[in-house]
């Protein structure tokens, strides 16, 4: 399974399936899920506090760092499915949505090469 080969769908479904497996539901609510997403993005955050930005792109040959940051990131990931199979938020759309909205924020031709 890949990014190229795997749906949303799937992975949120992934995500119901262990959640019910373990009758978390009830502990899976909005603030609950929201408060995990910010803890686990804090988590990843902690890899690359404090570190220059020269060192960054040495992170990538770091095995066992990347090893770290790959399950932060997961976590991160899993949180927020959770977060939208607990809404019934189609992420899809919503990013689809938000774009559309950014696109007219920051137009191209204005925010080309800076912020």
């Amino acid at each position: 399974m890949s990014d190229q080969t795997t749906t949303v769908a799937e992975l949120r479904q992934i995500m119901a399936d262990f959640v019910a497996e373990r009758e978390w539901e009830q502990f899976h609510d909005p603030k609950n899920l929201a408060a995990s997403i910010a803890i686990e993005t804090a988590e990843l955050m902690e890899h690359f506090q404090w570190r220059r930005s020269e060192e960054l792109d040495a992170i990538k040959k770091d095995a066992a760092l990347m090893g770290q940051i790959r399950e932060e990131l997961a976590d991160v990931t899993a949180y927020l499915l959770s977060f939208a199979n607990c809404m019934g938020i189609d992420l899809s759309q919503a990013l689809r949505d938000k774009m559309v909205k950014n696109a007219q924020k920051y137009p191209a031709e204005e925010f080309k090469g800076r912020f």
